[in-house]
């Protein structure tokens, strides 16, 4: 059976809408994220954001393009949390070409801890006046507690 090239264009639109659902979260997530940084007040978002933003950040990035975590749209999704809507990378900002030693995340098959192919998907996202402020970073590897290692991030505040 062929289909023509309406219908081919036809069932491109569909999926392209299909994965634009799929990302709908993210779209309020921008929503908020903008309003927080509106309201005038220095922000820090940490957590696990499941997604690795360059090459840089995840050991096998070529056989990874087509995973969660490294899609092209999750990658610009959170491109745009930085360069759209202005928040801070904070870890990048200070170590802008840290490879390994910036990994948080390692799955538990094979040997991926123990030979530190990992991901970096763990942020501390801020707002630019609480990210200037940041005067060092490093992921706490001494002892592990889950597939994740804590990233740590000292500021120069006073609360």
């Amino acid at each position: 059976m062929s289909i023509t090239s309406e219908q081919q264009d036809e069932l491109i639109r569909q999926a392209q809408q299909a994965r634009a659902r799929a990302y709908a979260p993210y779209s309020g997530y921008a929503v908020g994220a903008a309003a927080l940084a509106a309201s005038g007040r220095e922000i820090v978002l940490c957590g696990d954001w499941n997604i690795a933003h360059r090459e840089i950040d995840l050991k096998n990035w070529k056989s990874n393009q087509k995973n969660s975590g490294f899609l092209p749209e999750e990658r610009a999704w959170l491109t745009g949390v930085f360069d759209e809507l202005g928040w801070v990378d904070v870890y990048r900002r200070l170590y802008p070409e840290a490879g390994g030693e910036a990994y948080t995340w390692w799955s538990n098959r094979g040997q991926a801890w123990a030979k530190n192919v990992g991901w970096r998907i763990d942020y501390q996202i801020a707002t630019p006046g609480v990210a200037g402020s940041a005067r060092t970073a490093s992921v706490f590897k001494d002892q592990r507690f889950s597939d994740h290692a804590p990233l740590i991030v000292d500021y120069d505040q006073i609360l």
